[in-house]
């Protein structure tokens, strides 16, 4: 019965844990894209979060240590999204392919809230080392899913066209974020299938 009772107690304390470190992560999401880099220190985070200052350095070394914890969710939040969307379009391989590159012309990638953050986090990227190592990790990630889908497709050189249709996706979602009215998020949709299907043809 102790021993029972002891890992009910760990296992609480662990998820209590997790809870509360998920909070700040949030938190720290949130004020990044309300307010940006600037506007982004620990008062503004735990007061968003609800928390003492005392209770972030609990969890985390500094803001810098939390930020990158942040930029680390979003990433994996990301994959999570472009995983679900591959899955739920069935076994063709064009059709898993259109809907890894199209994902993010769809909610929740196009949300406003998440331009804000990403900038903070391409920012940090060029001048804090672990910025950029999860971003490379990050990117690398997503190309590499997207050369296999293409392969899928028969592309001979995979590598290369996961390179230049990533630029295409980021440059049309970063203009879809200054400026929904651009053109829309069809328009973005269509641009990329025209691209794939000249470049699998």
């Amino acid at each position: 019965m102790y021993n029972n009772m002891t890992a009910v107690r760990q296992a609480f304390t662990r998820e209590s844990a997790d809870a509360r470190r998920a909070d700040l992560i949030d938190a720290t999401a949130a004020c990044l894209a309300e307010h940006g880099l600037a506007g982004t220190n620990v008062r503004a985070i735990c007061a968003k979060a609800g928390v003492s200052p005392g209770l972030l350095r609990h969890y985390f070394a500094g803001i810098g240590d939390l930020v990158a914890a942040t930029y680390a969710a979003t990433s994996d939040r990301m994959d999570t999204i472009f995983a679900a969307a591959v899955a739920g379009a069935g076994d063709d391989p064009r059709a898993r392919l259109h809907a890894y590159l199209t994902a993010s012309f769809r909610s929740p990638v196009t949300d406003p809230e998440l331009l804000g953050a990403w900038t903070a986090f391409w920012a940090l990227a060029r001048s804090d080392a672990r910025m950029a190592e999860i971003h490379a990790a990050s990117y690398a990630s997503y190309r590499a899913r997207l050369g296999e889908l293409l392969a899928a497709c028969g592309a001979a050189d995979a590598g290369r066209l996961a390179v230049l249709l990533t630029a295409l996706v980021d440059g049309l979602w970063l203009e879809l974020s200054l400026d929904s009215t651009s053109f829309g998020a069809e328009a973005a949709v269509e641009m990329v299938e025209r691209a794939v299907a000249a470049l699998l043809s």
